[in-house]
């Protein structure tokens, strides 16, 4: 419990909790100015003192999927609530870059409490979605060890067609309904490509675009979901793999390990991290 400056009612609600169960709450001294600037200050000793290795590789390689079999870990995607690209966003918004720091110190004092044990993290760019990392912490997680999961392009289209189709449209569904959740997830597609087009270059936008259209047609008309693999396919190697291969020349250094999914759960053991099949 906490007042924004630490006062009276935190203090009065925390009796009267107690009053009615017998609990007595934990009130904060301070109230939220003192636990955001704790928790600031903190964020700077937890950068000086954690022990992250970094687990990177193209889009698509399963990243997030792997990262949730192992411990300790923190996951970036999941406290900013994005997917960390430009097709990331759930059908709820994103956290405040506030509430992202927070929950990031948070996390990082957990890591520390339990011994500083090394802990895994995706790598991400400094901004996921709108929410951004703290440069104490983005300097740390760069310079730590990268390891890089591979897996083919068709794996990596695989996996890609489960999260931005399958697993993203349930989610629009189960908010929305089943019709407004499909117009929504399919507006959020389109919105998506579109944000990419001067990257893309107009005619490249203009046949992606289509073959995107085509398919959530198809979709929509008889349930076909195959048709989205080839614009699927055709965003991962020509638009973010070579993207990738720009980025990670500048962090050939720090590669500590490279491998497929097997190969990679097999070193971080060895460097004691635990993988929950």
């Amino acid at each position: 419990l906490y007042c924004f400056r630490g006062g009276m009612r935190s203090k009065i609600s925390q009796q009267w909790l107690y009053e009615e169960t017998g609990i007595m709450y934990p009130r904060i001294k301070g109230g939220y100015k003192a636990l955001r600037r704790f928790l600031i200050d903190e964020l700077e000793l937890s950068s000086q003192e954690v022990n992250p290795i970094v687990i990177g590789g193209r889009t698509g390689v399963g990243k997030t999927v792997l990262l949730h079999k192992l411990s300790p870990m923190i996951d970036l995607e999941g406290l900013a609530w994005h997917r960390g690209s430009a097709f990331g966003n759930h059908a709820t918004p994103q956290p405040r870059q506030i509430s992202f720091e927070n929950a990031l110190s948070i996390e990082l004092i957990k890591i520390r409490a339990a011994g500083n044990p090394t802990f895994v993290v995706e790598d991400e760019h400094r901004n996921v979605g709108s929410c951004f990392m703290p440069d104490n912490i983005r300097d740390k997680f760069r310079d730590s060890p990268l390891v890089v999961l591979e897996a083919t392009l068709e794996e990596r289209v695989e996996i890609t067609h489960q999260e931005y189709i399958h697993e993203s449209l349930a989610e629009h569904v189960a908010l929305y309904g089943e019709e407004e959740g499909f117009n929504k997830w399919a507006d959020s597609l389109l919105t998506s490509m579109d944000k990419i087009k001067k990257r893309l270059g107009g005619t490249r936008h203009a046949e992606l675009r289509s073959v995107l259209e085509s398919a959530i047609t198809q979709q929509r008309d008889n349930g076909e979901v195959d048709a989205h693999r080839k614009w699927i396919g055709e965003l991962l190697g020509g638009y973010y793999d070579p993207m990738y291969d720009y980025q990670i020349k500048s962090n050939e250094k720090q590669i500590a390990f490279k491998g497929d999914r097997a190969a990679v759960i097999d070193y971080l053991t060895e460097q004691g991290i635990h993988y929950h099949p």
